[in-house]
């Protein structure tokens, strides 16, 4: 446990002390997120944050865990390469959604082949035990690159991304702490110390923004660690025992996987590309209902953890069960924000422009979103 401690505390130093640097160049070369009809900021914010956590992982990774007892997390460091310079391209140029996608299956496929990163067995879901080599392959290309995308999509108010990422590798990184899962266990907890780092500075108001840098690093990272979750949970001598393992490695990333799923059928049923954005993701929704950046946050944090608990409490109840309960609180949820009354609006006169008003912007946005009659929900 020396080391994990280690590599959480070497983790949170460095992107502590990385972001202000990150900021004050970003200043200077004038590397900004800017403002526009589908973001929930109105002045020009530094975006490249996934910098720091970035090399706080890489450095916590490259030098505590054992690679012998682990060699599949060299092709993990070699994935994270590629990931992290695809969103930082993505941050201070755009890039098309299919290059975005196209770098992300090249990241998958050194998980997947060279470093046995496969689920084999779902654990009878839906009746099915162990998987066919090249489902097993599909089904895994399929995990990391919705993973992957989830926590990038999500990523849209302050301190939410980070906040769901901490979430979900504290829980994974305690599950490997327990089991002895050294190498795991240090990758979780170096992720989480580097998110809780960063946090400090992007909860609202942000003072920097992940970018695709973070958030997609942080999708790559949890496709990793739910990869391995499943396929150990359940194994002979673990002290755990979880019954349920996809179902309970599935509810750690519920929030996001969730929201993606909607906005992807939302988008195809109305005849647009899955790759085309828009404002229909959980935070707009309660953004339009008047909640802050705060609160959002908050709130879908608390559902987090409460899926996470729901999952665990029910797992004797079998896999199908869970899941199937996790998708009707979900849709339950989903329906819930998209129908609460709306707040009573109000004009741009009526908001004072000063740092203060930022609790205000959901009305605003609003606004500006009701007048484009293309992107209403």
């Amino acid at each position: 446990m020396g080391l994990v401690l280690l590599a959480s505390l070497v983790s949170f130093i460095v992107v502590f002390t990385a972001i202000p640097v990150v900021i004050k160049i970003a200043d200077a070369k004038k590397l900004f997120d800017v403002p526009d009809e589908r973001k929930i900021h109105f002045t020009p914010i530094p975006s490249l944050g996934g910098v720091g956590i970035f090399a706080a992982l890489m450095l916590s990774v490259s030098t505590m865990v054992s690679f012998s007892a682990t060699p599949g997390l060299q092709y993990f460091l070699g994935a994270s390469v590629i990931i992290f310079f695809l969103g930082l391209k993505d941050d201070i140029l755009l890039i098309s959604p299919m290059k975005k996608f196209a770098g992300q299956l090249i990241a998958a496929f050194l998980l997947v082949y060279p470093g046995h990163f496969q689920l084999t067995s779902l654990h009878g879901f839906m009746g099915l035990t162990a998987l066919s080599p090249v489902f097993a392959t599909l089904f895994s290309y399929i995990t990391i690159l919705v993973v992957v995308n989830a926590f990038n999509l999500i990523d849209g108010v302050d301190g939410l991304a980070g906040s769901l990422g901490l979430i979900s590798t504290l829980f994974f990184g305690a599950v490997f702490a327990i089991e002895g899962d050294l190498s795991f266990a240090i990758l979780s907890f170096s992720m989480a110390a580097s998110l809780l780092a960063f946090l400090m500075y992007n909860y609202s108001p942000a003072k920097i923004f992940m970018g695709d840098t973070g958030s997609l690093l942080l999708g790559l990272v949890n496709a990793v660690l739910v990869i391995r979750f499943i396929n150990t949970a359940s194994l002979p001598g673990t002290v755990l025992q979880f019954s349920a393992a996809p179902a309970i490695g599935f509810a750690a990333l519920f929030v996001p996987l969730m929201d993606t799923l909607r906005v992807t059928v939302l988008r195809v049923y109305r005849g647009r590309s899955p790759f085309d954005p828009d404002v229909n993701h959980i935070h707009h929704l309660l953004m339009k209902r008047g909640l802050s950046h705060m609160q959002i946050t908050g709130l879908l944090g608390l559902f987090a953890i409460g899926f996470i608990g729901f999952a665990l409490f029910a797992q004797s109840m079998g896999i199908n069960f869970v899941i199937a309960g996790l998708f009707l609180l979900g849709t339950a949820i989903a329906a819930y924000c998209k129908l609460m009354p709306l707040p009573p609006s109000k004009t741009v006169e009526d908001i004072s422009p000063s740092k203060l008003s930022r609790e205000n912007e959901p009305t605003i946005i609003l606004k500006n979103i009701s007048s484009r009659s293309s992107l209403n929900n």
